[in-house]
């Protein structure tokens, strides 16, 4: 069966990232480091590594293969989380390791690569078969920069 696993190109310092998200995001590890022998596109024998790692369950491969193209908006990682509480502890630890928030629950990590840090139940909030309260979370969402699990549970429920 194939498996899939989402590759992130980094200029420098992969290896602080991969370490620092597995930190952060409950059930992650790294697994397999491997530095290419062979002369590159991107620099001679040795300057490419190989970060293999897991968040939470799904599979990932960091490279460390100096500039190419940027990290930007229509790749994002979104973090799925239970409860206002861890969502707080996950979206704080970003930003006290450089990141910067955006908009509707999104931040950007200190390394340019974008994330989501939302509630799993926003997704279920705006599928509801009632497109009135699916209008109104909506609605509420896109006002917020940190998601505030209450306020969309109040729009919700009217």
């Amino acid at each position: 069966m194939p498996k899939v696993v989402s590759n992130l190109w980094f200029a420098e310092e992969a290896r602080e990232a991969v370490e620092f998200y597995v930190s952060v995001i409950p059930d992650s590890r790294i697994g397999r480091t491997t530095i290419l022998p062979a002369e590159t596109p991107s620099g001679p024998p040795g300057s490419v590594e190989l970060i293999e790692f897991t968040l939470a369950d799904q599979a990932f491969l960091a490279m460390k293969a100096g500039p190419l193209d940027s990290f930007n908006h229509s790749f994002s990682i979104a973090i799925l989380v239970e409860s206002q509480a861890e969502l707080d502890r996950i979206w704080e630890a970003f930003l006290a390791n450089g990141g910067t928030p955006e908009a509707c629950g999104w931040l950007k990590d200190r390394w340019g690569l974008s994330w989501q840090i939302v509630p799993r139940m926003l997704s279920e909030m705006i599928a509801d078969r009632n497109r009135e309260r699916a209008r109104r979370v909506t609605e509420v969402m896109l006002g917020m920069v940190k998601i505030d699990v209450a306020a969309l549970e109040k729009a919700f429920n009217g």
